[in-house]
């Protein structure tokens, strides 16, 4: 059998939940939905961490941020990691493209064919139109904000389009290599904005109560309640248009949705289809107005921490209904690993999830939770702080990754329907996602939970444990878990 070619579909700040497979009530992602029943759709996936380049950095290198040592956006130049998927790849004769969002420590060297785009434009100078440019800077006069009309340009100078039409180009000019294409979308990420059809798709009156409002905010208090004041500093009428906001990000979903159509339909066409292994997924979510919030940044509630992720192709076994194991970005890594016949290489942290894409026996007990993380150190800053800020309290613009929301160091474990939150100061959270999916009701200080307090801390101590990095290695020659898979080496060390 040929080596599949590989398509990793990544969106950028996309929550899990807006999508009917979902149970949302409006149609964002119909094709999306259709790739995940046939293939495999997991309901609950986990980015290591609520933000970008962590996230990215995790993905490539199977290892969580603590291992990679990439804690905040600027991080890269801290990169600690062994053979990456490229590499991987690459040693297995695969072509490595990449068009779209990078936003990671990989580099233009790495890969051999590029086109990059951000959030206010880009692709190949010598193919842009005017009309282009023009979309370009007006992305730029918007300061990542949000737009109350139609996007004056058509669909065709829209982000997606043109990275779609990148990526056909890239597919059309392949060579006999297997190839390995990054198709990376800035969107649905701020600026907030879409064309018609797509603004006027989803009614602000269709669009379902958020989970809650700006009180949820204050009442949650420190780093929640700063976030939401500092928002309502820089633009006083925002939680005003929070439908509007999510009327648009629907849409832009919906436009994302449609393009990846468009680029499936073109591998489909040249008989590309049948051996390409495709996955979907996004960095982390976008709180689009709960808790009076938008964008990301404070702590790990379901809404930035759960995110879309999609299997589909060759071997992949059809599963109509989401799976419920517990898995995260870092497993995509050592899963291609598998697929290709490469060895994972030692350092990854992540657990393939080839077995179970391919109906064959795994160890359920494995995937009974998934860990996550936030935070560059420190302690927190408080009221009686003046924290040093990379951008003005004066005027629009503004960041909301930044010392206050990012500062600390939190760890997140989901275990069934349980959810366990715990700080560097020993401040506990535990929520119960059946009946608070918003992680609104605290219930680690009331003594009714104990058991599951006690339960859910000791699967946190487990993860804790097991993410401290093996690397870089000595003398001695450590026995590493087939797969990653130590539930297995529970039973043989005990018996």
């Amino acid at each position: 059998m040929p080596l599949p070619n590989i398509v990793l579909i990544m969106t950028d700040q996309q929550r899990a939940d807006f999508a009917r497979a979902e149970g949302f009530p409006l149609d964002t992602m119909p094709f999306l939905d259709s790739l995940g029943e046939r293939g495999a759709r997991f309901s609950r996936a986990y980015t290591p961490a609520p933000l970008c380049v962590p996230a990215r950095c995790s993905l490539f290198t199977g290892r969580f941020p603590k291992a990679t040592r990439v804690r905040e956006n600027g991080g890269t130049k801290n990169i600690f990691r062994p053979k990456d998927l490229v590499e991987t790849l690459r040693e297995k004769g695969y072509s490595l493209n990449l068009v779209g969002k990078n936003h990671s420590y990989l580099t233009r060297e790495t890969f051999d064919s590029w086109s990059p785009y951000d959030h206010s434009g880009g692709g190949r100078p010598e193919t842009k139109t005017a009309d282009e440019q023009k979309m370009d800077d007006w992305l730029k006069s918007l300061r990542m904000g949000l737009s109350l009309q139609p996007t004056s340009f058509p669909v065709e100078c829209q982000l997606p389009y043109r990275i779609v039409r990148d990526a056909i180009a890239c597919v059309d000019a392949r060579d006999a290599r297997p190839f390995f294409l990054w198709l990376s979308f800035p969107e649905p990420h701020n600026p907030y904005q879409v064309c018609e059809p797509y603004f006027s798709l989803f009614p602000e009156d269709a669009i379902p109560a958020r989970v809650a409002g700006p009180e949820a905010a204050e009442e949650k208090g420190g780093k929640w309640y700063w976030e939401q004041q500092l928002i309502a500093r820089k633009m006083p009428d925002y939680d005003d248009h929070w439908r509007r906001y999510r009327a648009t990000y629907c849409g832009m979903i919906r436009l994302l949705d449609d393009q990846v159509r468009r680029f499936v339909a073109h591998l489909e066409a040249r008989g590309l289809l049948d051996n390409t292994i495709l996955i979907f997924t996004s960095d982390h979510g976008d709180f689009a107005g709960d808790y009076g919030l938008q964008r990301k940044g404070v702590e790990m509630p379901e809404c930035l921490v759960r995110v879309p992720l999609i299997f589909a192709g060759p071997g992949i076994v059809a599963n109509e209904s989401p799976r419920a194991d517990c898995v995260s970005l870092v497993d995509v890594m050592p899963t291609l690993c598998e697929a290709v016949g490469a060895e994972i290489p030692y350092g990854v942290q992540g657990r393939s999830l080839w077995p179970m894409l391919t109906s064959q026996p795994y160890p359920e007990a494995e995937f009974r939770s998934i860990y996550a993380e936030v935070g560059f150190g420190g302690v927190y800053y408080t009221e009686a702080d003046t924290p040093p800020l990379h951008f003005s309290l004066e005027g629009p613009g503004y960041d909301s990754l930044n010392c206050v929301t990012q500062g600390g160091n939190l760890k997140m474990v989901r275990m069934g329907r349980w959810k366990l939150l715990y700080d560097m100061l020993g401040r506990g959270q535990l929520y119960d996602l059946e009946t608070d999916p918003g992680d609104l009701k605290n219930l680690f200080p009331d003594p009714a939970y104990r058991e599951v307090r006690l339960a859910l801390v000791e699967e946190l101590l487990r993860w804790t444990i097991r993410t401290e990095d093996d690397l870089p290695g000595g003398s001695y020659v450590p026995k590493q878990a087939e797969r990653n898979w130590y539930s297995l080496h529970e039973a043989e060390y005990y018996t």
